[in-house]
């Protein structure tokens, strides 16, 4: 087994700051700091270094936490290896996601799981990309689906091995009586006059639609921010302008508005992944969830397309 220090040194290194690894790790800072002093006195070397007002790791440190991620991966690979010697399969399997994914996909994928072993115990922690990189990390999740973005860990990160699900498109939501309502597909230029609703400067929603308006050569004019697709949809839906949807939510069920596929090189989609540590997507349980998460969201997306094309 790793030692857990290791991993509070490894959590200092992606957050920057032994409050945040502490926040990330469900420790106090003063423990999280206890704990590696301890660490450095053992191992005689120097792992944190005061610089300004923050700290950093030294290169003693770095060169530590290289070795880490390899050991990490061996052990992980060695637990895969001893699930061929196990009679039942039993313990626990923890997935998280993005709200979008923890409503529509885990509960169905977590079903699936249980039927197959009864005696696992599933578990599911609704959680941002952020979050789930440092669940995945703590050991606290085992496989986490995520938005890819440039701000989460790169599909080289050696840490984690990342598993593409599908693309998830951006549908324009508009006022049922809206001139567009009419269309079977737009393209993000029809609505260089619209009002837009976007989520707040900062969110990944945020700059994938202002990313691509300008692509398609404007700038949207916003009238108002909502992170969430409920939100966004019941403001169209009162005729405060349009946004864009996941096709993978469902928010027009609870405000009945238009929605339309957009169309041509500057749409909106957001790349969907199951993401473990690097390692475990060998062992059984994982490798079942993983297989069945591919098959169910493509099983899914395809209904949702029909249903659209149907609208």
């Amino acid at each position: 087994m790793i030692d857990n220090r290791l991993t509070m040194l490894s959590m200092i290194d992606r957050h920057g700051t032994v409050t945040a690894a502490a926040q990330a790790l469900h420790y106090s800072p003063s423990t999280v700091s206890h704990q590696v002093r301890q660490l450095a006195a053992e191992l005689k070397v120097t792992l944190l270094e005061q610089h300004g007002r923050n700290i950093r790791l030294t290169p003693a440190a770095r060169s530590l936490l290289r070795h880490v991620e390899v050991m990490s991966t061996e052990w992980e690979q060695a637990l895969s290896d001893l699930d061929a010697y196990a009679s039942t399969v039993s313990g626990s399997l923890t997935l998280c996601g993005f709200s979008t994914a923890a409503s529509v996909l885990l509960p169905r994928t977590m079903h699936v799981l249980n039927e197959e072993f009864p005696n696992l115990i599933t578990q599911t922690i609704e959680a941002e990309p952020g979050e789930c990189y440092d669940l995945l990390l703590s050991g606290d999740a085992d496989i986490g689906i995520v938005a890819v973005t440039s701000d989460t860990p790169a599909g080289a990160d050696e840490r984690f091995a990342q598993h593409f699900l599908i693309d998830d498109p951006l549908d324009l939501m508009v006022p049922t009586g809206h001139p567009l309502a009419e269309r079977s597909t737009v393209s993000i230029a029809d609505t260089a006059e619209e009002t837009w609703i976007l989520g707040r400067p900062g969110t990944t929603y945020h700059q994938l639609v202002v990313a691509n308006c300008a692509s398609a050569g404007f700038t949207p004019k916003i009238g108002h921010y909502a992170n969430d697709w409920n939100t966004g949809t019941a403001l169209v839906h009162n005729g405060f302008g349009v946004c864009v949807a996941s096709r993978l939510s469902r928010s027009q069920d609870l405000h009945p508005v238009r929605r339309i596929p957009l169309s041509g090189e500057h749409t909106p989609t957001r790349h969907i992944a199951a993401v473990t540590r690097a390692g475990t997507e060998n062992r059984c349980t994982l490798r079942f969830t993983l297989d069945t998460l591919t098959r169910e969201t493509a099983k899914l997306m395809t209904r949702l397309g029909e249903d659209l094309d149907g609208a």
